[in-house]
């Protein structure tokens, strides 16, 4: 018999070094952190979840839904461990994914690298027919040709196609067709963009069709496998998908499209942030997620993260938009680079410390874990300046090796640059803090904002070590170290609402604007993005619609939010007026007074999510009550570059208006926040820590 309850939820969140579960027990959160299993990564989920229903004293038949989020589409793009792909394009549009947009992000490298395409262009076929830009077709869709090239697939032992034809997001026919053909005669998925990505811009359309089709018999064979072996342990109960937009899809879709989860995880990240946010009332926040393999910053404005339709991954320079590998659909929004416990610490041909991207993950992990790894990790780094407990690291489940970490330090780094291990150790963090607090810089800039508003707040396992010194270094006065921070991610999944954004474009100007037909595409949109939402939810199902739009010649556009109603016969004047208030709110003023001008939309949103229940409100509070620390450890502390006597303290004995005068240490199982000398601790009604830089007006 089935026992399972709806208000019994679990968040599985797989990332390079952990697996993060999440058990909500009727408000009640039980976590755990589990080394991912790269053979089977479904294997730490189950895992995971016999540790916290073991816990909460509860059976796995009793979970009512599992919410998952994975790097695993992620790592197959970067890593190039996908299916072997073909792809069918219009011809002459062959080499499209390879020619890119011919933008040079570093003007004057002359060895500039570019990703190497997903599908070698042996690999590539083109066939005659033509869509126009305004969906009429030009020259009709040479099937005969299409016949051959299916049994050439057939025999070149293909695992997926993606098709991809020029403006098939005004007029999708060909694809489709296409599809129909190839299906009768292959036993493969297809793919097609129309579906995947249906946006102006071929190269970002063909790239993202061609990386959905690349992760898909991957994805879907994990996903099957996830569900049997969940089945198999009693959890008989519904699997949904957090998708790189930051809402919910079931199984079925994202086996389909699972390009879409690409961001599932740090999205999870974004929506925790975003919850506390709400919380505590705070307008404008930082998130800081830094786990075992990466490190993502985002912005957070009127407790909403910021959102955009395309972003890059696999970048092959730091910082640099054009140099990663572009996928065109709705992401939260966000910058991440290779800073987590787990990045390799090495030196340079200058004599640089250096930090990442490559990763120890979980196989064989930092120096310390004691599982073969023989390389220095920011873990490392850690460890050996006194911030992590060597016997009680995971509440104890993984005994560190300080020795190991010390050699690991000394002969890769400090050698190298003459510098004991505290030193070399000390430079470690003093870089990838640097590099975290560079990437916040950019990231803030890039959208126009002054990082030091912000407030920040720290989550994922690594995160905590670091945001006392990030805070320092950003000039950020106050900092949320919320419960759970250890398994953030994990948390924001049962935060997640249900929802879906379909997208269409459609190159309009405003001066031949057709409300009729506006109307028509609008609730397409709508119909397709509740029918997502639907699938995992009975509740209201509330819809935001966004005109994307430029002046006519721009390249690029802005986000419009437009009412969710009808369009009326004013819908013209309507739009260019809310236009005119968002680019001005972006830029600093419109652009007017030049006869001719014309406004233009090129695509159109509906987001669709279900109704949330509203968080339960705190305020942000400075305490007076001192805690008297019981045990004290010596701690190499940044804002004095030598060690300091550290008060170390157990989170758990903690309470609401305590306030902890740094340097110290608040230790729990899943991560210890350091409290540099510069900040106080004051715990919050809610049980988040808040970081407060001494003698600011806070």
């Amino acid at each position: 018999m089935n026992t399972a309850r709806q208000d019994i939820r679990v968040g599985a969140d797989i990332g390079g070094t952990f697996t993060d579960i999440a058990l909500d027990l009727r408000g009640r959160i039980f976590s755990t952190k589990v080394l991912t299993n790269y053979a089977a990564p479904e294997q730490a989920i189950l895992d995971g979840i016999e540790i916290v229903t073991r816990n909460a004293g509860i059976s796995a038949s009793e979970i009512g839904i599992v919410i998952h989020g994975t790097t695993l589409a992620t790592n197959a793009l970067i890593e190039r461990r996908g299916a072997k792909t073909a792809l069918i394009t219009t011809e002459g549009f062959r080499d499209v994914i390879e020619m890119r947009t011919e933008n040079r992000f570093e003007q004057y490298d002359l060895n500039l690298r570019l990703p190497t395409p997903l599908i070698p262009r042996e690999h590539r076929y083109a066939v005659k027919g033509r869509i126009g830009a305004e969906g009429q077709e030009l020259q009709p869709l040479d099937e005969v040709a299409l016949e051959e090239i299916a049994e050439a697939i057939a025999g070149g032992g293909f695992d997926a196609v993606a098709i991809g034809f020029i403006h098939s997001y005004a007029n999708p026919s060909h694809e489709r067709r296409a599809r129909e053909i190839l299906a009768a005669k292959l036993d493969l998925p297809i793919s097609i963009s129309a579906e995947v990505s249906p946006q102006m811009r071929e190269f970002e359309r063909f790239n993202t069709v061609c990386a959905n089709a690349y992760v898909r018999p991957q994805m879907a064979d994990y996903l099957a496998r996830l569900q049997t072996r969940l089945k198999d342990m009693g959890a008989n109960c519904p699997v949904f998908m957090i998708h790189s937009g930051g809402g919910l899809i079931s199984v079925e879709t994202a086996s389909e499209f699972p390009v879409r989860l690409v961001e599932s995880g740090p999205a999870g990240g974004a929506i925790f942030a975003a919850d506390i946010a709400r919380r505590f009332g705070l307008n404008y926040v930082v998130s800081y997620d830094m786990g075992g393999t990466t490190a993502k910053i985002c912005l957070i404005e009127d407790f909403t993260p910021r959102t955009a339709r395309t972003f890059e991954v696999a970048r092959t320079y730091r910082f640099c938009k054009g140099s990663g590998m572009p996928i065109s659909i709705p992401v939260i929004e966000m910058i991440e680079i290779g800073a987590g416990g787990g990045s390799i610490a090495w030196v340079d041909a200058m004599g640089r410390i250096q930090t990442g991207p490559e990763s120890a993950g979980s196989e064989p992990g930092p120096a310390c874990y004691g599982r073969g790894g023989k390389r220095p990790a920011i873990t490392d780094a850690d460890l050996v300046l006194g911030k992590l407990d060597p016997d009680n690291f995971a509440g104890g489940a993984i005994r560190l090796d300080m020795a190991a970490s010390k050699q690991a330090i000394a002969r890769d780094v400090g050698e190298r640059l003459s510098l004991e291990a505290t030193a070399a150790a000390f430079g470690i963090c003093e870089v990838v803090d640097e590099n975290m607090a560079n990437a916040a810089r950019v990231h803030a800039v890039e959208n126009g904002k002054n990082i030091s508003d912000n407030l920040m707040i720290a989550f994922g396992g690594a995160a905590p070590l670091h945001t006392a010194r990030l805070c320092e270094k950003l000039n950020i006065d106050q900092c949320l170290v919320p419960q759970g921070a250890g398994v953030g991610s994990a948390i924001g999944f049962l935060k997640a609402p249900f929802g879906y954004e379909a997208l269409a474009s459609r190159l309009t100007r405003l001066s031949r604007f057709d409300v009729t037909e506006a109307n028509a595409l609008l609730a397409e949109l709508r119909k397709s993005a509740e029918g997502f939402v639907r699938a995992g939810t009975d509740g209201r199902i509330l819809c935001e619609v966004t005109a994307f739009m430029r002046y006519a010649g721009q390249g690029w556009e802005i986000p419009v939010p437009v009412p969710d109603t009808h369009l009326g016969s004013d819908a013209g004047r309507l739009l260019e007026n809310l236009f005119l208030d968002n680019y001005q709110r972006f830029f600093g003023r419109a652009i007017d007074g030049l006869d001719g001008l014309e406004i233009e939309i090129v695509t159109w949103s509906v987001k669709a999510t279900d109704e949330r229940p509203v968080s339960q409100q705190h305020t942000l509070t400075l305490g007076t009550r001192s805690v008297a620390p019981a045990v004290m450890r010596e701690v190499f502390d940044p804002a004095t570059g030598a060690l300091q006597t550290y008060a170390i303290i157990e989170r758990a004995t903690l309470q609401a208006g305590d306030r902890i005068s740094g340097p110290a240490v608040l230790v729990e199982r899943e991560t210890s926040t350091v409290v540099t000398s510069p900040f106080d601790a004051v715990i919050q009604s809610d049980g988040s820590i808040l970081l407060v830089r001494k003698g600011s007006q806070a």
